[in-house]
């Protein structure tokens, strides 16, 4: 299947989770034609509860989305498109986007609400528990292991970080894995915050609450595993269409300014996909500013030059 949709929309949104969803409800309200293109991959579908976002407390991250779509799909205005965005080009009215059936779609603006993907260790059974008893955010996992045993699986240096905050939530291992060796300020650091340093290599993982069985033969039980993965975004329609990029500690995110825009004029992102970290709550509020920023750029792009002579 192939074709052009022959409405221009206000704006394109491609990623229908929490933050595209956030970004479409400003454009809304605004009652602004919008489109949102979405997949359906919530990056954190393999979790049974989200915490830490106000209002919405230990929820089901997927009836969170769900009831978000509902209420955005009582606006008039809005189109919800299930598929993948392939391609971005830019139009002399603004952008079009292919979808996955050779469908384009176009948009005065675009907004980038892809996600990112999370790249783990290659340890087997880690993946598995990902989200139910392997963890990257404490702040978001760590209350529900009611001060339970904490493992902290080592990646690179970065994982200092985590250990060092972890034993708020429960005393901690550090399972160095030979991802790196401390060095002896690092390890008086660790010392200072009761952190267990453990150096065997990991053999695998196993149950719910997890079990570490190490190289050596030994096993570990915890209540629950962190680790930092490297993460990606989700989709390359960021990078087709020139928008710079950072590196951060875990990966590289879509480089934006303090209003979601990147440095492409017309293109937005927001997310976890423009972010070094995220979650539920400060994708909504990312994706809130992204929305109503894009909306003054609707309105007063074609009267720069007025305010100008003002």
């Amino acid at each position: 299947m192939t074709g052009t949709d022959t409405t221009t929309y206000d704006a394109i949104i491609v990623g229908g989770s929490y933050a595209g969803i956030a970004a479409a409800l400003q454009l809304a309200r605004a009652r602004r034609r919008v489109l949102v293109m979405d997949e359906g991959l919530r990056r954190n579908r393999f979790a049974s509860h989200s915490h830490g976002f106000l209002g919405q407390d230990g929820r089901p991250p997927g009836e969170i989305a769900a009831e978000a779509r509902d209420q955005l799909m009582r606006y008039p205005t809005v189109t919800w498109k299930t598929g993948r965005a392939e391609e971005a080009i830019r139009t002399r009215e603004g952008f079009q986007i292919t979808d996955s059936d050779g469908i384009g779609y176009r948009a005065r603006r675009l907004l980038i609400a892809v996600g990112v993907v999370d790249e783990l260790p290659a340890i087997p059974g880690l993946a598995e528990r990902w989200g139910r008893s392997v963890f990257h955010c404490p702040y978001c996992h760590g209350y529900e292991l009611m001060q339970g045993r904490i493992g902290v699986v080592a990646v690179s240096g970065h994982s200092m970080h985590h250990a060092l905050m972890l034993p708020d939530w429960g005393p901690t291992t550090l399972l160095l894995n030979g991802a790196f060796e401390p060095d002896a300020d690092q390890s008086a650091h660790l010392a200072g915050r009761g952190v267990a340093i453990e150096t065997a290599l990991i053999a695998g993982i196993d149950g719910d609450p997890p079990e570490v069985a190490l190289a050596d033969g030994r096993k570990l039980p915890f209540a629950g595993l962190f680790v930092l993965p490297r993460s990606r975004v989700a989709s390359p329609l960021a990078a087709q269409l020139g928008c710079a990029s950072e590196d951060g500690p875990l990966g590289t995110h879509i480089r934006v300014d303090t209003m979601q825009e990147t440095n492409v004029p017309g293109v937005f992102a927001c997310g976890d996909a423009a972010r070094a970290a995220g979650s539920v709550a400060l994708a909504v509020g990312a994706g809130t500013i992204a929305g109503t920023a894009l909306h003054r750029s609707l309105l007063f792009c074609e009267d720069e030059a007025l305010f100008a002579r003002a």
